[in-house]
Formats: C-alpha cells, structure tokens, sequence
C-alpha cells in the first residue's frame, strides 16, 4: 500500500474533487467490456423470484387487501434487488480492485486522492444499482404489477439506495482482511433485509420485536418509499423514509472515507 504518512488528512472532513468522475469513468469503461456476463443476473434472478413466488408461492398466500400478490412484492423487487447490486460493487468488486488489482494504489499515484477514489467507487455502484431499478421496473409493469403513473418517480430516486447501500457496503471493505470475509457483512447484514425488509410479506403481522428490527434495516425505507409510489399511494411518512435514508447515506459516505484512508495511507 502506499507508504506516506498523513496524519491530519485521516481525520480531515471528505474533500472530492472532480477526478472522483474520473474513478466513475474508469469502472464504466471496464464494465462495457465485459457487460454481457455481468447483465444475465440482474435480469433474471428478478424474473425468476416474480414468476417462482409472485405466480408460484402466490396462489397459495392470502393478502389482507384485495391485491394479487406479484402486485405486492413488485416494488419490494425495485428495492432488493439493486441493493445486492450496489453492495457487491463495492464489496468484492471494491476489494478485488483495492487487494488484488493494486487498482487504488494506481489512481492515488496520481492528482486523484483517496476521497475521489472513495466517491467515485460509490457514484458507480449506485450508478448500477439505479440502471438495474430500471429493468426490474420494466419487468414488473410487463407483470402488470405497476399501478400508478407515479411510479416513474422511482427512476429519479434510485440513486439514493444505490448510494447508500454502497457507501455501507464499503465501510466494511474497508476493515475486511480478505475477500472470503465479505461473506460475514452479506449474510448477516445483506440477507436478512431481503427477507425483514417487508418485501414478501407484511411487517404489521409480525411481533412487535421484529417490526422493530426491521425498521432499523435500511432496505424496508426503501420498499415503504417505492411502494407507496407503485401502488400510487404516496404519503407524508416517505419523506421520514427519504430522510432517513439521506441521514444513513452521509454518515456511512464519512465513515467509508475515513476507513480507506486508514488504510491505504501508512
């Protein structure tokens, strides 16, 4: 790693220039070469969850509303799904660059710092994670599961999950020592939202305890924001939801920064 010793810069505030969007670009450029494998799993592990529960498991489950249950868990899909996208960008895909490629060691050879690298692995995972929003929106209104027009404002809002599962999912990269580590941060903190977050089933009838969990998970923000919006029942308490998610996005954002530069600087 780079041996220099900057002691006043691990504990200053992110400082970002604009080669953080050079970080973005080049992570874009590397993704068009090899986007044909990466583009198979967003697609159809999506597809596969809405025919195998939504059509399968939902003729057997019995919803308090009068809703099929594909409607149900559609806007649960638009917030999961992307989250295991953004969080592995800047899980594995982040550790392989920073451990294996020596990747980080190149760019802070450079006028680039460590916050720009921070910041632009972010922008490009939260930028896949808004693209891959786009194709599950699409597959879920082929479903007919999309209710409301004002479900295009997803679209404008997917960056914000994207940015905060990224910048989360890099705190840990961060103190992670090798790559088979980041199996503890997905299974103990990634899936377990996929299934608390309120995706396939509703948290109202669960113990208090759980409710309670559950709110503290950041995916069940984004499935009550998403919802509301696909069933075209938005309401005061998103914008709770939104400034939650802002609250958890820039604490995470700070701590990732702060992490990467105690380690990539000695």
């Amino acid at each position: 790693m780079i041996a220099v010793a900057l002691p006043r810069r691990a504990i200053a505030l992110p400082s970002v220039s604009h080669l953080a969007l050079r970080v973005w670009q080049r992570n874009r450029d590397v993704y068009f070469n090899i986007w044909r494998s990466e583009v198979v799993w967003p697609i159809v592990d999506p597809l596969i969850t809405l025919v195998a529960l939504g059509l399968g498991l939902g003729g057997f489950v019995e919803l308090p509303v009068k809703q099929s249950y594909v409607d149900y868990i559609a806007p649960g899909l638009l917030a999961v799904f992307p989250m295991w996208v953004a969080a592995g960008e800047t899980g594995w895909g982040s550790f392989f660059r920073m451990e294996n490629q020596r990747t980080y060691d190149a760019i802070v050879s450079t006028p680039a710092s460590i916050d720009d690298v921070v910041t632009g692995e972010i922008l490009w995972a939260a930028t896949r994670a808004a693209v891959s929003v786009v194709y599950i929106l699409v597959l879920v209104s082929a479903f007919g599961a999309v209710e409301s027009p004002l479900a295009v404002l997803i679209l404008p809002l997917a960056l914000l999950p994207g940015l905060m599962f990224a910048a989360i999912s890099l705190c840990y990269t961060s103190i992670a020592r090798s790559i088979s580590t980041l199996n503890y941060f997905f299974a103990a903190f990634i899936t377990p939202q996929f299934w608390l977050a309120g995706v396939f089933f509703p948290l109202d009838r669960l113990p208090e305890w759980v409710r309670v969990v559950a709110w503290f998970t950041p995916a069940s923000h984004v499935v009550n924001v998403y919802r509301g919006l696909v069933q075209g029942d938005p309401h005061w308490g998103h914008l709770g939801d939104i400034a939650w998610m802002l609250v958890v996005t820039a604490v995470a954002y700070t701590v990732a920064v702060y992490a990467m530069r105690r380690r990539l600087v000695k």
